[in-house]
């Protein structure tokens, strides 16, 4: 479904057309290549995580719609080939990844290393154990130029292996079915490597390279697999004869996992919203352009509704308020969508950041690091004020001073995109360059520099403009259809599933997951002691 700029579409048919991309998202390669693994003996990837995870237990994906529309030239790569998330095994929170063999037999794309790595950073910022369930034919060489050799490329998981391994991190593999060439060192740089019998196997090249390449005639099974790597090589720690065997084996060795040391975020009884999911969206309107108030939204995401406004009555077009969602207290930092008028009898656009706004944030921001508070940050947002006003005002200093505190903070930072989240907007209010423990956002979130007629509208002059530098000529006609093809594109690109398929946010949820994902995501920084200390360097005053 593409974004059409003459219609909007209502919330039903928003969460329908979410619903219905993640139960085809979820069908990974397809139900032929799940019965052929089933055929194997073997489970799918997303059958693996539900059988590894506490029984009842939350798993909050990560990545889900990773690649959607992308590398449709070689068929696809449903959530990069790979799932990945949140879970509970044996009470202990970790992260957990795992290879789906049903796309291209678990090859990694290019946007596959992107989205491990995103896991191992979940991992490391968290301090959370980490489960790799291995089932992976290796890079996919067609693509071998844009994966292997950079910085945040493939090799960027075997350093995050050796620098967890030294910061304490637990790590236990799964070898359950491929696991060739460099992808080998992953497992085996893990404190933990087991392997199922006769479908894992591991070397660092496979039979047929072997032949190749040395002229020896060796199976694989007699290459790499489990008897060869538990009884003689010893690369391996256990074997085991089916993958449920190999994830009861898990199971037990984290139920021995010592605890660590918590953050020590405060947390009381949870309480239930004030107003159920339906009636917060009755609030939030399916046209964007539409005014509406902020804190009446809030009152579906924090428990009992109740927040604690800080200078309600000063930079109004950012609410900055202390509150608790499922118990946790939270700092709160949302843009406020209403008009709103200021003591002197000025007008102000909601959704824009103006200077006593970033100057109230920025204080804000400040103040939860003081007192050890989490951030949640909460956009719908055009961007900064412009005109003659706003920068005789200082609105870029206000705005540098907002950016620096968000930037610097201590205490972890989620975001949520419920709306707009347009230019140094995105930025100011904690997008992901400023490294948010977990970023969401709703199937109504537009993401981009500018809204898309605005952006459309001066494509289309540079377009035009380089048209008649070639001495082309262009119909009024010919320019409507232009217009046209532009916005469309652009549109397209404002999607949350574009921003998802790319990781720019973690993914898109429900509204009714909102509060599932704070919790958690709070619930896995706990995990973290805070060792740094709180500085914002210069404040530009």
């Amino acid at each position: 479904m593409k974004a059409n700029s003459n219609s909007t579409l209502t919330h039903q048919e928003l969460l329908q057309h979410l619903a219905d991309k993640l139960e085809n998202v979820k069908l990974g390669g397809g139900k032929a290549r799940i019965e052929k693994e089933h055929a194997k003996g073997k489970l799918t990837a997303r059958e693996r995580i539900d059988y590894l995870r506490d029984e009842g237990s939350e798993f909050l994906e990560i990545g889900a719609f990773v690649a959607d529309g992308m590398y449709e030239e070689e068929g696809g790569c449903p959530s990069g080939g790979v799932v990945t998330g949140i879970g509970q095994v044996s009470g202990r929170m970790c992260v957990i990844v795992a290879n789906d063999a049903t796309v291209k037999a678990g090859a990694w794309f290019p946007i596959t290393a992107k989205k491990n790595l995103r896991a191992q950073e979940v991992a490391m910022e968290n301090r959370l154990p980490i489960i790799y369930l291995v089932d992976s034919a290796g890079v996919f060489l067609p693509m071998q130029n844009e994966i292997f050799p950079d910085k945040e490329h493939f090799g960027r998981q075997f350093r995050n292996n050796a620098k967890m391994s030294a910061m304490g991190i637990v790590q236990v593999a799964a070898i359950m079915g491929s696991c060739v060439a460099g992808g080998a060192y992953l497992p085996i740089m893990s404190d933990e490597a087991l392997i199922v019998d006769k479908t894992g196997s591991i070397f660092l090249a496979g039979s047929y390279l072997v032949k190749a390449a040395i002229g020896e005639n060796v199976d694989n099974e007699t290459l790499g697999g489990a008897t060869t790597h538990c009884e003689i090589s010893g690369v391996t720690d256990n074997k085991y004869h089916t993958d449920q065997d190999c994830l009861d084996a898990i199971r037990s060795i984290f139920s021995t996992l010592g605890a660590n040391d918590k953050a020590g975020f405060d947390r009381i009884e949870s309480e239930p919203p004030a107003i159920s999911v339906d009636q917060m969206l009755d609030v939030f309107p399916e046209e964007r352009v539409k005014p509406y108030d902020m804190l009446e939204v809030l009152k579906g995401i924090v428990d009992g509704g109740k927040i604690e406004e800080y200078k309600k009555d000063y930079g109004k077009t950012i609410i900055c308020a202390t509150a608790r969602i499922d118990g946790w207290a939270v700092g709160i930092v949302a843009n406020q969508r209403k008009i709103v008028k200021t003591s002197k009898g000025e007008m102000q656009m909601g959704g824009v950041i103006y200077s006593d706004s970033a100057d109230k944030a920025a204080r804000f921001i400040m103040n939860c690091n003081q007192r050890k508070i989490p951030l949640v940050f909460i956009q719908d947002v055009s961007g900064f004020m412009v005109g003659s006003k706003a920068e005789h005002g200082g609105i870029i200093k206000d705005g540098a001073k907002m950016v620096n505190a968000m930037a610097n903070s201590v205490v972890p930072k989620f975001t949520l995109v419920l709306g707009n989240s347009y230019g140094a907007g995105n930025y100011a209010m904690c997008g992901k360059a400023y490294d948010p423990r977990l970023i969401y956002s709703w199937p109504t979130a537009q993401m981009a520099v500018m809204s898309g007629a605005s952006a459309a509208k001066t494509l289309l002059q540079i377009k035009v403009a380089s048209l008649k530098k070639k001495g082309e000529k262009i119909t009024p006609e010919a320019e409507e259809k232009l217009l046209q093809e532009i916005t469309e594109k652009y549109n397209e690109e404002l999607s949350p599933f574009y921003a998802a398929s790319r990781l720019w946010v973690d993914g898109v949820i429900h509204p009714e997951e909102t509060r599932k994902v704070i919790s958690m995501g709070i619930e896995a920084a706990n995990h973290a002691p805070i060792t740094e200390r709180f500085n914002v360097g210069v404040i530009q005053t």
